[in-house]
Parts: structure tokens; C-alpha cells; sequence
């Protein structure tokens, strides 16, 4: 696999998770939600997760991740798989409280999701032309399930996601996309093990600390 290039990450995409946090204010507003991570967010699979400390909860988000052979602009939605070169599972840890404190105050979520090491990621496997809208997923947090996804749920397939990307940026070999959580988000604490799962792409756990 290429060295990861860019991290994007696309929100509210399965209507479950949206509907879990609506008494946070959040609610489905007919647009994907794009965000993005700096590759220092990176962690391993089986580098302990050094959460933040005194930032209030922090809370794993379960995700189907894709990583792109390139692809450039304004790729065509027939053409959009062909630009994937590998699949895994990954984490898009969120300081929530802080991310419900700015978007209420109309405010860029950067410092609830983009802080360093808050996209744990699994090892990147091959794309071998699996139907990346049937596969499932689960997220354990010390041996109990919090999250069981399916991709066929998502509100913008993956096919969709790289056309909408790629008509605002060019993409480029190694750039990775966070497809959304399913609900059941939940918090994490140090000494957490989180393990993720799903059947052809692996099991991937992670200590926290």
C-alpha cells in the first residue's frame, strides 16, 4: 500500500448514529459532511491509544476505512471504485463534549477530531473487488459489543463519497477516507482494549492509555 497522503472523514453517514446523538443538537441536514485528520493522527494497530486527558469524554467511533490509489478530480460515480486500493477498519476518536460545545457555537470541529492519534487504523488489506455495500463490521470495547455496522446503511455509499471528494480535490495515492460510524458510539478510558472486526478484512485491537 502507498504511504497515507491525506485523511478525509465523512460524518452523519448512517442515520442510526445521527439519531443516537440527537439530543446533542445533532440532526440530518441533506449534505455529506466532510472533515479532515492530519496523518500525526495515525496510531498503528497495537500502539496503545494515549487518550487525551482533562478534555472531557472522549468517545470511539467505529468505521469501514478505504485507502485510494489516486484518482485526480471530479471522478466519475462508475469510475469511483476503481480508484480503491485497499480496505480496513479504523477509529475516529471524538472529544465530545468539546465537539458539542463548538458546533454549538457554530465553530470547526478540528480540535474534537483532529487532535494526534485520533484515528487509530487497521492494516490496510487489498481491495479485491468485495461489494463494499455488504460487508459488517463490529467494534468490542473490553470483550462487549458496542457497535455492529453495515456498510449497506450508509446514506453515501463509498462510490458516492470519492465522487463528492473528488469535485473539491484531486486524490492522490495513499489518501484515505473514514466512511462514517454506525451507532453505538461510546466512551473510552485508559485501560480500555478496543478491539474491531469484520469477516475478509481482519481483527484489529488497540490498548488504551
Amino acid at each position: 500500500m502507498n504511504p497515507v497522503n491525506r485523511i478525509f472523514c465523512i460524518g452523519k453517514n448512517y442515520a442510526d448514529h445521527v439519531t443516537e446523538l440527537a439530543h446533542l443538537g445533532y440532526a440530518p441536514d441533506g449534505e455529506c459532511v466532510i472533515f479532515m485528520k492530519p496523518v500525526s493522527a495515525l496510531v498503528e494497530e497495537g500502539t496503545p491509544i494515549a487518550l487525551p486527558k482533562g478534555r472531557g469524554a472522549i468517545h470511539h467511533e467505529a468505521e469501514l476505512v478505504v485507502q485510494l490509489t489516486g484518482g485526480g478530480r471530479d471522478i466519475p460515480l462508475a469510475e469511483a471504485l476503481d480508484c480503491v486500493a485497499g480496505i480496513t477498519l479504523g477509529l475516529d476518536l471524538t472529544l465530545r463534549d468539546l465537539q458539542t460545545e463548538l458546533k454549538n457555537k457554530g465553530k470547526p470541529w478540528e480540535l474534537a477530531k483532529a487532535f494526534d492519534g485520533s484515528a487509530p487504523l487497521g492494516d490496510v488489506q487489498p481491495y479485491l473487488n468485495q461489494d463494499l455495500q455488504k460487508l459488517e463490521f463490529t467494534c468490542h470495547v473490553n470483550g462487549k459489543l458496542r457497535q455492529h455496522g453495515r456498510t449497506a446503511d450508509m446514506l453515501y455509499p463509498v462510490a458516492q463519497q470519492i465522487h463528492i471528494l473528488s469535485q473539491t480535490w484531486a486524490l492522490e495515492p495513499g489518501d484515505l477516507i473514514y466512511t462514517g460510524t454506525p451507532k453505538g458510539v461510546g466512551p473510552l478510558e485508559a485501560g480500555d482494549e478496543i478491539v474491531l472486526e469484520s469477516r475478509g478484512i481482519g481483527r484489529f485491537a488497540w490498548r488504551c492509555v
